[in-house]
Order: structure tokens, then C-alpha cells, then sequence
């Protein structure tokens, strides 16, 4: 009787197959960096004198000294780099506290941090007399740095240590706490009131190359702090006992964290002020398109917070020639709706 030489049973899936989901996911990168690009190309081009994109081209490889280069190199060229750094920052910041709380409604101020930068900025103002934004920004840096350093402090010495209910509630006291010390000092210094309204409604309009400079390496640091913790913060999502089995440790995960997300945001904030909205629904938005997985919802949640609050700025150019509208207050007009819209189809996904 011939004998039959059986073949192994093919495979259901090539071993060089793309997950589709990692394919979807692919795809979002692309189409958000496309979107960026685009948005970018559009800070450059538009405005109260808008430009071709050839002119927008010649004037960054090519300046001339005329009208065009002007415009491009010393107006829009810093509001355009530094909406791309705060825009990261803030978006980024956003995703690290969410998931550090797990609190979906977790943002830049919850842990104090941005009340810090505030109460910086205005004592530069009204103590030390600095009445420039390149100046005082180093002070609302190191007062959101200090905040940070204070919840996280506190926190880390209650009964439950450092957990994402007592951090929340530790930002939450130090946040209105510091506020009122400052609305305190504002009340009685007229001069620090109008220096300090110019900041704190938030936009990235009259800044210089510098300002974006000086942040630069805090933003990037808290960027790669974000990096490392990225597998860590998916194992505490899983709770702390499943993440500790899983290899983690959840003090330094959480340490991590919270310093990458006090840098991002203490950075942004002295920049730029206290923009509304893009550390609240860019990683919402982040999660409902690429999962709650970290390590695609930092890389889509920094490309989608700079295309928010650049796409800010330009419509607060274009809806009142030749006056702004700051971008802070676009933000919060844009994201509130985008927000409550994620909501209502029940695609806020919780880290």
C-alpha cells in the first residue's frame, strides 16, 4: 500500500503578516503626520498678509530681507515652533496623568503644576521686576517644577503612598492653594496684573526664537521620561499588584511620570500660559483612534497637540484681521466641543 507523505497543516497567518490593527494604527501615524505638515505649512502661509507657499519656501531657505521674509522668520517662524513644542508638551503631559491618576479627566493642572508655573511668573513679575516673557519664563519653569515636587512629596508620605487618588487630591489642594496666593499678589499690584494678563490668557503669538530655545531641552526631556514609562504605565493600567507580577516597578514607573509630565507641562506653561483643552482632549482623541496602548498614544498624541493649538492660532488669525484672538481661548472654544463629541459616541477610552 503507498504510504503518504502528510504536509504540516499551513499556517492561518504568514509569520511576516501586519497585524491589522498595528496596520490601523500605522495608518493614523501617517495621516497624522500629514495633518501636521499641513497645519504647519498653513501657521507659515496664513495670516492678516497671506503667502503662497513658494514665498514661504524661498523666505526660510532663501531670505531675502523683503516683506515675505520678514514675516516668515520673525513672526510666524517662532509662534510655529514654539506651538509645535507646547502643543506636544501639553498633549503628552496630558496622556502621563491621565494614566498616572487613571482619571479621564485628568489634565496639566490637576497636579498643581500649572498654578506653580502662575505663581513663578508672578513673582518674577512683582518681586525681582523681569517684564519680559524671555525672562520670566525660567521662573514659571522652576515654580512648576517646585509644585510638582511638593504634590508628589506630600503625597508620597500619606498611608496609601503615592497613588493616583491621593496625587489627584494633592494637586487638586495645592492648585487652589497657590491660585489664591496669586490672585492675592494680583490684587494689590496693578503693574503685575498687566504684565501678567498678557500671559496668563494663554497663546503662542509675540514670543521670540528664544522663548522656544529655553524650553527645548525640559520638552524634550520630559518627552523621553514619557518613552521609558510608556510599557509601564500599560502594566498599571492593569493595577499595581498585576504590574509589580509583570516585572514593573511601579515606584519608579509612577516617579518617571510624574516628572516627565511636571517638565512637559511646566515648560509649556511658562511659555506659552495656561491653554485650555489640549492636555484634557488630544489623548482622548489619541486613545479612541489608536487604542490604550502607550506607546501609540504618545506618538499620535504628539502629533495631534501641536496640529491642535497651531490650527488655534491660525483661526484666531484669520477671524479677526488684523487682530488675534489668543490661542488659549480658541483651544478651549475647539476642544470643549471635540471633547463632549468623543463623549457622546462613547469612545473616551480610560488608560
Amino acid at each position: 500500500m503507498p504510504t503518504v507523505a502528510l504536509r504540516p497543516a499551513e499556517p492561518l497567518t504568514r509569520p511576516d503578516a501586519v497585524h491589522p490593527r498595528t496596520a490601523r494604527r500605522v495608518l493614523v501615524v501617517t495621516g497624522a503626520l500629514a495633518l501636521l505638515a499641513t497645519v504647519v505649512l498653513a501657521s507659515f502661509a496664513l495670516g492678516s498678509k497671506p503667502l503662497a507657499p513658494a514665498q514661504v519656501w524661498h523666505a526660510l531657505v532663501a531670505p531675502d530681507g523683503g516683506e515675505a521674509s520678514l514675516i516668515v522668520r520673525e513672526l510666524r517662524l517662532p509662534r510655529t515652533l514654539l506651538g509645535l513644542a507646547v502643543g506636544a508638551a501639553l498633549a503628552v503631559a496630558g496622556v502621563l496623568l491621565q494614566a498616572l491618576t487613571r482619571n479621564p479627566l485628568a489634565e496639566p493642572r490637576i497636579l498643581g503644576i500649572s498654578a506653580g508655573a502662575s505663581l513663578g511668573v508672578v513673582l518674577a513679575i512683582a518681586v525681582f521686576g523681569v517684564g519680559t516673557l524671555a525672562g520670566y519664563v525660567w521662573f514659571g519653569i522652576v515654580g512648576a517644577l517646585l509644585a510638582g515636587v511638593l504634590v508628589y512629596a506630600i503625597s508620597a508620605r500619606t498611608r496609601d503612598g503615592a497613588s493616583p487618588v491621593t496625587l489627584a487630591l494633592c494637586g487638586v489642594a495645592l492648585d487652589a492653594s497657590i491660585g489664591a496666593v496669586v490672585f492675592g499678589l494680583l490684587t494689590v499690584d496693578a503693574r503685575t496684573f498687566e504684565e501678567y494678563r498678557f500671559w496668563v490668557v494663554g497663546g503662542v503669538a509675540g514670543r521670540d526664537t528664544s522663548v522656544a530655545v529655553q524650553v527645548a531641552p525640559f520638552v524634550a526631556a520630559g518627552l523621553l521620561l514619557a518613552v521609558l514609562v510608556a510599557r509601564g504605565l500599560d502594566a498599571l493600567a492593569l493595577g499595581d499588584d498585576v504590574a509589580r507580577g509583570l516585572g514593573h516597578q511601579v515606584g519608579l514607573v509612577r516617579l518617571g511620570g510624574a516628572v516627565g509630565a511636571v517638565l512637559l507641562t511646566g515648560a509649556a506653561v511658562a511659555a506659552a500660559g495656561p491653554i485650555a483643552f489640549v492636555g484634557l482632549a488630544v489623548p482622548h482623541l489619541a486613545r479612541a483612534l489608536v487604542g490604550a496602548d502607550h506607546r501609540w498614544t504618545l506618538a499620535v498624541a504628539a502629533l495631534l497637540g501641536p496640529g491642535l493649538l497651531l490650527g488655534a492660532d491660525i483661526i484666531g488669525r484669520l477671524v479677526a484681521p488684523p487682530g488675534e484672538i489668543p490661542a488659549g481661548v480658541v483651544t478651549a472654544l475647539v476642544g470643549a466641543p471635540l471633547l463632549a463629541i468623543l463623549v457622546r459616541r462613547a469612545r473616551v477610552v480610560t488608560a
